[in-house]
């Protein structure tokens, strides 16, 4: 039976809902779309059948996803965050900037949602404009830097300044360690997809 924190403090209060094992990262996985179970296991590959199962739970009955059935052809269950669990966007931003400056302690790669929330949380800004087409591990995704915001969907760009296909191990590289990316990795205009590498420097530890 889980245990609660007996504390009326609004910390407390957040914790007894989403501060079981590896409930912020299933949010963290979902934060840009809905995913299947067996989406879920790859992004967080440490956590067990049984153990997912049971936080996707409490996480329901909590009110902070969804689970929803696709139409046909597909068939398939999706979990998809609710309005409160879109809400927890600032909380894991703030929680993944602070805990980058921290000693690294794994040796283990980022998925693809946790890549994407290290780049957010550690984006530099930028005065111009550029759109970049990534397709991370065969995930499609869009980066967008806009009036000195950055935005990354998961989805396809219609039109890209630049292109990135690689593994999310080797954009690891690229974004916070300067490793170059082969030529057949960067297409569109290099300059660009050089641009964009430079907007992510790797954080100071503190």
């Amino acid at each position: 039976m889980r245990r609660a924190y007996d504390d009326p403090c609004g910390i407390a209060r957040a914790l007894n809902l989403v501060g079981e094992r590896w409930a912020l990262l299933i949010v963290r996985e979902l934060m840009l779309g809905p995913k299947r179970f067996s989406d879920l296991r790859r992004g967080l590959p440490g956590a067990s059948q049984s153990v997912l199962t049971q936080r996707l739970g409490e996480l329901e009955d909590a009110g902070v996803l969804a689970r929803r059935r696709l139409g046909p052809p597909v068939g398939a269950a999706v979990y998809e965050l609710t309005e409160q669990g879109r809400a927890l966007d600032p909380v894991l931003l703030a929680l993944s900037n602070w805990g980058s400056r921290r000693p690294l302690t794994s040796a283990e790669q980022l998925s693809v949602d946790a890549l994407v929330m290290a780049m957010r949380s550690t984006y530099s800004g930028h005065d111009g404009e550029l759109t970049i087409a990534l397709t991370v591990d065969g995930d499609e995704l869009t980066a967008v830097v806009r009036a000195g915001r950055l935005d990354i969907a998961r989805r396809s760009a219609a039109e890209a300044d630049a292109t990135i296909s690689t593994t999310a191990s080797r954009l690891r590289a690229a974004l916070f360690t300067g490793a170059a990316l082969d030529d057949g990795e960067v297409g569109g205009d290099p300059s660009a997809a050089a641009t964009f590498l430079r907007l992510f420097p790797r954080p100071a530890a503190g």
